[in-house]
């Protein structure tokens, strides 16, 4: 009875190993499953997170750009709008003068031909003669109808004007009396149509320059909103964008943490499980063996309290033929089954009982009992064995759990810490090549417009000589003709010359003309030339304040990433160095559990087929025990009856 507990007992061990195995198995491949989701989430919430304070940044950026560049806009707008009204009210104001300078040039030309037609015999030349000043004359003419009043009444307001000008600028009056000659009138008015013609050309030169000047500020106030326009539709582009990408990002993070969560719940209640589970079963095994140790106390005490009386019927009954026959029969199959399972123990203890057999001595009784003996202390063996083993088991797969389970983690963390130091290290370098590039554009751009600078104060020191040469000649000419045309004006008699003073006045004349207008196209070259050197540096300033922000961002992002680098190589050293901890105990728990020519499940087997082998070749003996102790009640009962 005892020895089918004991049976029974196994048999549960067994069931329960066999449980324990496969439960054992279901957690360590649940256990990477999870780790492998907690670790894919991990690294998505760390992406999200890297994506949302990106876009943060990236709308922060853009927020004032926005702001900045909207107040450059309307600062530009309003100084266009300032310029246009000034430039309306320049050119009303010079289409008034200009139109009064025209009408007075063709009042002076008219008059200049009617005293030059007068001068040939016409009617009124007695009335001219008599006039005795320029005033005269004109009244003479008007008189004469010659000329209308308007006419006369504007001439004669711009004589008193330049008469009055002429006494301001010398500060003695002016003489009242001309010559009253027709000669001293014309010259007269041939200073006003001078003066005039000249007013005339100032005023259209100034009114070129100013719409020029409007023109080229026009144009760099309009290329400047457009470019700040442009700017600015990119600017909130990137930053609705940048709004968008980031409200994604924050909702599908909520879902990942909220995942990560629930993952690493169930890790912790796994793992609870699990090692409640493998503390239940180390509870179980020890109490298993106890029980098992129990069993084989109490059948040994049992068996040493019978061997007396099969001592006692041995000596009586003396069979030895018998006895021999079943001793051999144990040793025998004990032999066999020692070479079945390749087993040294059975093997050292099929020599003990052959010798005990052998050389024993004593009675067959004697022999029985320390042959059974022999067999019950090796089955105790092997069940201690198999209870330390299975407890060395249970140890071995909660140690290996737990250890590789914290190898995953350290391994994760290092995997997500590197993937995020490798991706950071590759923008830092990224946006320190764009950097390079940005600044060696800024180098050549500063470069070209030092040479711009250069180029365009030589063509100005050039165009100032040239235009200096030719308004001084300009002048010299101007100066030649009139003192020419006053002489020949005062000195009828002269006019005999021939066509020679004709000749040299229109010549000069002729040099006047080229001096002219090499002088306009001298202003007109230097003017576009200025003008397309201050658009040129205007889009250069705009550019180099453009690629200055983009270096100063980008320079600033590049610094924070090598930080973050830093940090993140920090971390991971010391994620580093708790995984090299744990991989060496890792590698003592392999050593002691794993690295072994025999595993687990082949040590049991082959201790369960030696127990069962053992107890079998016990019964055998057991059996042959009580059919001695059979003959031995039957023997002394027939004693007594004799």
């Amino acid at each position: 009875m005892i020895s089918d507990l004991e049976t029974k007992v196994i048999g549960e061990g067994e069931a329960t190993q066999k449980t324990y195995e496969e439960f054992s198995e279901w957690c360590e491949e649940r256990s990477k499953e999870v780790m492998f989701e907690i670790k894919t989430g991990k690294g998505e919430v760390e992406s999200l997170k890297a994506t949302i304070e990106k876009e943060a940044a990236n709308i922060q950026t853009q927020t004032s750009t926005i702001e900045e560049l909207a107040g450059e806009i309307a600062t530009d707008e309003n100084d266009l709008k300032a310029a246009t009204s000034i430039r309306d009210k320049e050119h009303a104001d010079f289409a008034a003068n200009e139109k009064d300078l025209v009408e007075t040039i063709d009042t002076l030309e008219r008059a200049i031909g009617i005293i030059e037609k007068e001068m040939n015999g016409g009617a009124s030349m007695m009335q001219l003669k008599k006039a005795d000043n320029v005033v005269s004359a004109l009244a003479a003419m008007v008189s004469a109808e010659a000329i209308s009043s308007t006419d006369g009444e504007k001439l004669t307001a711009l004589l008193q004007q330049r008469s009055k000008q002429e006494d301001e600028d010398t500060g003695a009056p002016a003489a009242a009396v001309y010559e009253s000659s027709s000669g001293g009138i014309t010259g007269v008015l041939n200073d006003l149509l001078e003066k005039a013609n000249t007013e005339l050309e100032g005023a259209r030169a100034a009114e070129q320059s100013a719409l020029q000047n409007y023109e080229m500020l026009k144009q760099s106030l309009t290329d400047e909103i457009k470019f700040a326009n442009k700017e600015l539709d990119e600017a909130k582009k990137s930053k609705a964008g940048s709004e968008e990408g980031k409200a994604t990002a924050e909702g599908d993070l909520e879902v990942t943490t909220n995942d990560l969560d629930e993952d690493l719940h169930t890790l912790g209640s796994l793992h609870h499980d699990c090692l409640s589970k493998a503390n239940e079963f180390e509870a179980e095994t020890n109490s298993r063996g106890e029980e098992l140790k129990a069993l084989a106390t109490a059948k040994k005490i049992v068996i040493e309290a019978t061997s007396l009386a099969q001592t006692s019927f041995m000596q009586v009954s003396r069979i030895q033929t018998h006895a021999d026959l079943v001793n051999f029969e144990a040793v025998r199959f004990l032999r066999d089954l020692a070479k079945k399972q390749h087993s040294t123990a059975l093997s050292q203890l099929t020599s003990r009982i052959s010798s005990t057999i052998r050389f024993g001595g004593g009675s067959n009784a004697d022999v029985f009992a320390k042959i059974k003996g022999l067999i019950t202390d090796m089955i105790a063996k092997l069940e201690q064995e198999a209870e330390a083993d299975a407890t060395e088991k249970a140890f071995c797969d909660k140690e290996l759990a737990e250890t590789n389970m914290k190898k995953d983690q350290k391994t994760s963390e290092i995997e997500t810490l590197t993937a995020k130091i490798d991706k950071m290290a590759s923008k830092s370098k990224l946006l320190k090549e764009e950097v390079a590039n940005l600044q060696a554009e800024l180098g050549a751009l500063t470069k070209s417009q030092a040479e711009m600078d250069k180029i365009r104060a030589e063509e100005k020191a050039v165009y100032e000589e040239a235009a200096a040469e030719t308004s001084k000649g300009l002048d010299g000419i101007k100066k030649a003709l009139k003192v020419l045309n006053d002489y020949y004006s005062k000195d009828a008699a002269h006019g005999s010359a021939g066509g020679s003073s004709t000749g040299i006045i229109g010549l000069l004349e002729v040099c006047e003309s080229d001096f002219s207008k090499e002088l306009a196209e001298l202003n007109q070259n230097e003017a576009t030339a200025q003008s397309e050197y201050d658009t040129q540096t205007k889009e250069n300033e705009v550019t180099k304040t453009m690629k200055e922000q983009d270096v100063k961002y980008k320079d600033k992002e590049a610094k924070g990433l090598d930080k973050d680098v830093s940090d993140y190589s920090s971390d991971r050293s010391g994620v580093q160095t708790e995984l090299t901890a744990v991989n060496e105990y890792l590698k003592e728990l392999e050593g002691r559990c794993i690295a072994k020519a025999e595993s687990y499940s082949e040590r049991k087997a082959r201790r369960d087929a030696e127990i069962a082998g053992l107890k079998e070749g016990l019964q055998v003996l057991e059996n042959e025990s009580a059919f001695i102790q059979v003959k031995s009640k039957h023997f002394m009962s027939v004693r007594r009856h004799q």
